[in-house]
């Protein structure tokens, strides 16, 4: 019974990058043309909500809001999530509907199709390189000051560890919103881990909830409040992530 079930999640997440292709397959044109400029950057944020919504729905997640503050249209963020599974990309961009960019890891570029607009609309970093580090917070400065908002999983990948709750945190999400005063936009996904992790005969179908927390304001902080903002942003998400460890 358990090869079976085992068996049956393969052929539901070999699914999930059916799912993700249609939508650019069928796009594609369109796809090419949005990302042309980055004036058309808000028409591809509209496509790319849609294409996570689809993807989903199609594979049986229902993602549960809730808001403790809201973002207002127009304002640019720091967006910060805990980061546990590939359903991170999808089920921010369904929760946030203020167009964002990305600051992702290099490797997802290979993925076939999404991996192509993946790299001409996210601000790709390679940790290993320092260049490339110095070149992320120059797009994103650029894009910040274009009133766009930067999402960054501040964990810096996912823990290959399975039992850690919250890896610690990188320091450029924070360094980034102090330079631009913009607010931090602390985000806790609670089912992803379960749902969709990296182990591909482990998931199931189910709620996808997130928390949107209280922002935190980086109004007059310098570079010297860096790490107290950042461990401030993490205990935030790891206390809810604590807490429904021990309710659950």
């Amino acid at each position: 019974m358990r090869i079976l079930r085992s068996f049956l999640v393969v052929l539901w997440r070999i699914w999930f990058y059916i799912l993700m292709a249609i939508p650019i397959i069928v796009f594609f044109p369109f796809l090419l043309l949005f990302t042309s400029r980055t004036k058309f950057y808000p028409q591809f944020f509209m496509i790319a909500r849609w294409w996570a919504a689809f993807i989903l729905f199609g594979m049986g997640f229902y993602p549960r809001i809730k808001r403790e503050q809201r973002l207002v249209k127009g304002e640019a963020y720091m967006l910060v999530a805990n980061h546990t599974s590939m359903t991170d990309i999808m089920l921010m961009l369904v929760t946030v509907k203020n167009p964002f960019v990305f600051v992702g890891k290099k490797e997802l570029v290979k993925i076939p199709l999404f991996g192509y607009f993946y790299k001409r609309t996210c601000i790709l970093v390679d940790r290993g390189n320092q260049k490339s580090r110095k070149e992320v917070f120059e797009r994103a400065q650029r894009r910040l000051n274009n009133g766009t908002s930067i999402c960054i999983f501040p964990e810096g990948g996912v823990p290959d560890d399975q039992s850690v709750v919250l890896d610690t945190f990188k320091d450029g999400a924070f360094r980034l919103a102090i330079d631009h005063q913009i607010s931090i936009v602390p985000m806790v996904f609670y089912d992803n881990k379960k749902r969709f992790p990296y182990l591909f005969t482990k998931g199931s179908p189910g709620r996808m909830r997130v928390k949107i927390k209280e922002f935190i304001p980086t109004t007059g902080l310098t570079q010297l409040n860096k790490k107290e903002i950042r461990e401030k942003t993490r205990e935030v998400i790891l206390k809810e992530l604590k807490e429904e460890n021990f309710c659950g």
